[in-house]
């Protein structure tokens, strides 16, 4: 479902909302009634509520276009989720790039003295 829904928000979705959209995951639930979709937008937290009132909007066509391609029996119903680990990971390099120049600036190399 991941892979099918990654290239339908990639083709076949024209809202400019889901652009620079990314499906960082799906897990169902044990029944297949709910599937958890988790995004993740390039602009950062600023663009999820965005990003996440475009997939809603786009919900019927999604769930039409995926149920055509996976062919199957029963759709379960989409929820989307923001999901905040890429701007988690963004923060910490962010911060270990700012502690390596700090260390670099306090203790120059031996080559450099």
């Amino acid at each position: 479902m991941h892979k099918v829904l990654a290239g339908l928000i990639r083709k076949g979705v024209n809202d400019p909302r889901l652009a620079q959209a990314t499906i960082s995951g799906v897990t169902m639930s044990r029944d297949l009634r709910i599937a958890k979709v988790y995004v993740a937008a390039h602009g950062g937290e600023q663009d999820a509520q965005a990003v996440l009132a475009g997939f809603e909007s786009a919900k019927g066509f999604i769930k039409r276009e995926l149920a055509s391609e996976l062919g199957l029996r029963y759709m379960p119903d989409l929820k989307f989720f923001y999901d905040t680990s890429f701007d988690y990971g963004t923060r910490i390099d962010r911060v270990l790039k700012s502690i390596q120049t700090n260390d670099e600036k306090n203790n120059p190399t031996a080559e450099e003295k």
